[in-house]
């Protein structure tokens, strides 16, 4: 009886905050019509990694300023059997790359070299992570998954009010490219048919040919040349070499929940169960979502998980991270003696633990559920808004700026303020450190929420409070990714909150205890699905955003 209380419960809480219920699938992702096109995917008889992979295709097309072919990403698979895997696909620095190449001969760091321009550019890794996802995970063939993608591009869609904005407010960046400014050049309106031919026909190229339709034949070439007309470095062997790599989760609890996620070269997944070990030792309920005393709690978590993250994570396949250090909780446990409630640490005085003492926009997220029990949550990016703002000619997408996410000198902030150290400098080959940080949560071995979020170093946070409001504050889910948040990183020595999050007398105690506060935009875009115990499902998408969840 007390179990079909808890489900009506729910089910009310969640038609009252406006959220259908659904029982055969859910997509929620930054675009209503990638949402969509994933839901005729689901219809049509493909799977959850169908209508992924779709999406992922459709968002280079409708929303380029984050979804791409030319930048890399995260995927992370529940399948219905039971099996746990997950997708890098994440760039790499070019084979001409160097540790010092961002740094003028005194050795600071040249303004702009590593975000701006195709030197700015990691190998793509998209393409190869999405066609790896469909060929083993999957159920339909390319041609169909890649005809979403492709219609959009060659006959145009109607564009929303705020990618006009984003085109509009961007154009001084694109005027420096004219083979941007060719497509992405000009005064946008709301209700505007935007038509991409060039990337139309690399779509169809990868429809024909695979992988080898990108990182071969005429798309490598128009790669290769865009490099030789500027100073990009990315070659045919790193174009030829590229491969994307399934890897094993990383595994956490947090008050009997089970959490899966994404492991190096993300940050995301170990700092994330690292929080919430740290997070369990308190019970948040006492004072409640936005009490300064939680405010506090979870900033001193914050402050040390973004210590340890900067000293010992980067790429596991040129780096020993401790992962199982990082995620055990009693090491999270331990990294919080030195907690008081009655001031603010300093981040000059809370340095990296001994994490190696031997004991037993801009990005976008999606998440995807089928009827069946697959799951898939989705973080992909160009790092920064339409990442390094040149299109390849001829080719019509725009390159990342991944580089930028690697230490270009240590000590010294990227474009999100995070520093790094040692274990994120530049290699070869090497796969830049990322904040992305796609999730799915269990309740007793069923599926209860897949999330993520984009958001540069703040990705982890904003996944972080989601989750706590709804299992700590018992908020419904749209109440949960809609609340204000606020966030720490170590460096800058600061909490950066939204408005909303606080009222003045809170503000009071924390300046007291000696913190800094800076209000700043709206940040991070989370798209979620919750599920009931009966198996149904719903979705939604962050406030902050223009996009939409979709199901049937």
């Amino acid at each position: 009886m007390k179990k079909i209380v808890l489900i009506l419960l729910f089910f009310w809480r969640s038609l009252t905050a406006g959220i259908p219920v659904y029982e055969n699938g859910v997509v929620s992702s930054a675009s209503e019509i990638a949402s969509n096109a994933g839901i005729d995917i689901l219809r049509n008889g493909g799977n959850a990694v169908d209508a992924a992979v779709g999406v992922g295709f459709v968002l280079a097309v409708v929303y380029p300023q984050a979804g791409n072919l030319g930048g890399g990403g995260f995927m992370v698979i529940h399948l219905k059997n039971g099996m746990n895997t997950s997708i890098d696909y994440r760039e790499k620095a070019p084979l001409q790359s160097a540790r010092d190449m961002y740094l003028n001969k005194d050795g600071d760091v040249i303004l702009n070299l590593s975000t701006l321009g195709n030197l700015a550019a990691g190998v793509p890794g998209s393409v190869d992570g999405l066609l790896t996802a469909l060929e083993k995970y999957g159920t339909m063939d390319r041609s169909i998954i890649l005809r979403y993608s492709i219609d959009l591009a060659d006959t145009g869609f109607l564009i929303n009010g705020q990618f006009a904005d984003n085109l509009n407010n961007y154009q001084k960046d694109f005027n420096g490219f004219a083979s941007t400014m060719k497509i992405f050049g000009g005064h946008f309106s709301e209700g505007d048919l935007f038509i991409q031919k060039d990337l139309a026909n690399t779509l169809k190229r990868i429809k024909e040919h695979g992988r080898k339709g990108f990182y071969e034949g005429e798309t490598a070439d128009l790669i290769v040349n865009e490099m030789k007309r500027t100073n990009g470095i990315i070659s045919y062997d790193d174009l030829m070499k590229y491969t994307a790599k399934e890897r094993n989760v990383i595994q956490g609890t947090y008050r009997g929940y089970e959490i899966i996620s994404m492991g190096p070269p993300s940050s995301g997944g170990i700092s994330l169960i690292y929080l919430l070990n740290i997070l369990e030792n308190y019970d948040l309920r006492i004072n409640g979502y936005g009490n300064e005393k939680n405010i506090q709690l979870m900033t001193e978590a914050m402050r040390r998980v973004y210590a340890d993250r900067s000293e010992f994570m980067g790429d596991a396949d040129f780096v020993s991270v401790p992962a199982d250090i990082l995620t055990s909780k009693v090491y999270a446990e331990r990294r919080m003696k030195d907690y008081s409630e009655d001031k603010a640490s300093a981040s000059t005085d809370v340095k990296h633990g001994e994490a190696y003492y031997r004991e037993s926009d801009q990005t976008t997220h999606y998440s995807v559920a089928d009827k069946d029990g697959n799951l898939v949550s989705v973080t992909t990016t160009l790092n920064d808004v339409f990442g390094n703002k040149a299109v390849v000619d001829g080719a019509g997408f725009f390159l990342n700026n991944e580089m930028d996410d690697f230490v270009s000198k240590p000590g010294i902030p990227n474009i999100y303020g995070l520093v790094g150290n040692e274990a994120n400098s530049i290699e070869p080959e090497k796969r830049m450190l990322s904040s992305m940080t796609p999730a799915i949560i269990f309740k007793d071995s069923k599926p209860f929420l897949i999330l993520g979020s984009p958001g540069g170093g703040r990705i982890i946070t904003t996944v972080l409070q989601t989750i706590v409001n709804i299992i700590d504050y018992g908020m419904s889910l749209q109440e949960a990714v809609d609340a204000p948040r606020f966030h720490h990183q170590w460096l800058p020595d600061e909490i950066q909150v939204e408005k909303g999050m606080i009222d003045e007398s809170r503000q009071i105690y924390l300046n007291k205890l000696g913190y800094k506060i800076n209000y700043i935009t709206d940040f991070g875009r989370v798209d979620a699905i919750q599920f009931f115990d009966d198996g149904r499902m719903s979705g939604y998408s962050d406030r902050r955003g223009s996009g939409k969840a979709v199901g049937f």
